[in-house]
């Protein structure tokens, strides 16, 4: 993967995933940072010309420095719940096919603490560099299982022990009447078209974003914000701490 942008870059670099850095000859300011890094590390830095990183980046704003990853590390569904430092707490994509919704939700996942992002294979965007920096670098921290058929996915979670909560606006339920402070795993569907059958079929529960204005409707990633939070708003409220405080 090519990612590009200081944040990405900066990030990727602090978690150890970055293979060669690519830099404009022009650079300054924060980049000189990232290539000391690097050099700190043992990378290898590239200097090139601002036409190269434009091609490089497809002519995407690079603020004139770009790496090249390693691999991103292999999770299963089973290693996401394996590896929860608490109360599991997922989110699961279902055919999100916007890349810049894709990053803004790995960073708000990263933000709330969520222990991994399950996202299916096909038929979905790629985790490239436009992800990536729409991400702000979470890519290079949260831990993403990639999977064939997200229905069977959600079966697994099932399985395991983890309440599956689809966000349907159709819903009556409202995603603040489910208790979202036991083991969760919160289901997002395409733009558009939302849930597909199989998968609003297998989950626990469907909720709603409760709507107050004249628009019916939330981009994904603002309602996966939305979401995440309300998990850590109930899990802090039920923590033994805060109850020690009220």
């Amino acid at each position: 993967m090519l990612i590009y942008g200081i944040n990405p870059v900066i990030e990727a670099l602090r978690a150890g995933r970055v293979k060669e850095l690519r830099v404009s000859e022009r650079a300054g300011g924060r980049v000189i940072d990232a290539i000391k890094s690097a050099d700190r590390d043992g990378i290898a830095v590239r200097r090139v010309t601002p036409g190269e990183l434009d091609r490089l980046t497809n002519g995407a704003v690079h603020q004139g420095i770009a790496a090249e990853l390693v691999p991103l590390d292999q999770y299963d569904v089973g290693d996401l719940v394996r590896s929860a430092s608490g109360t599991p707490l997922i989110v699961v994509l279902d055919g999100i096919e916007d890349p810049h919704n894709v990053g803004a939700i790995l960073r708000t996942a990263d933000a709330a603490g969520a222990d991994g992002v399950i996202r299916q294979s096909r038929r979905a965007a790629p985790l490239s560099g436009v992800a990536a920096k729409a991400s702000a670098g979470a890519v290079s921290h949260v831990k993403i299982a990639e999977v064939v058929n997200i229905a069977r996915a959600i079966e697994e979670l099932k399985e395991a022990g983890i309440w599956t909560v689809g966000l349907a606006g159709d819903s009556s339920k409202r995603l603040d009447q489910v208790d979202l402070t036991v083991a969760t795993a919160l289901v997002f569907g395409a733009e558009g078209s939302g849930l597909r059958r199989l998968v609003r079929d297998r989950c626990d529960w469907l909720a709603s974003i409760p709507m107050r204005g004249h628009v019916q409707s939330l981009n994904v990633s603002v309602a996966a914000g939305i979401a995440l939070f309300e998990a850590v708003r109930q899990r802090s409220r039920s923590s033994p701490s805060s109850a020690a405080n009220r």
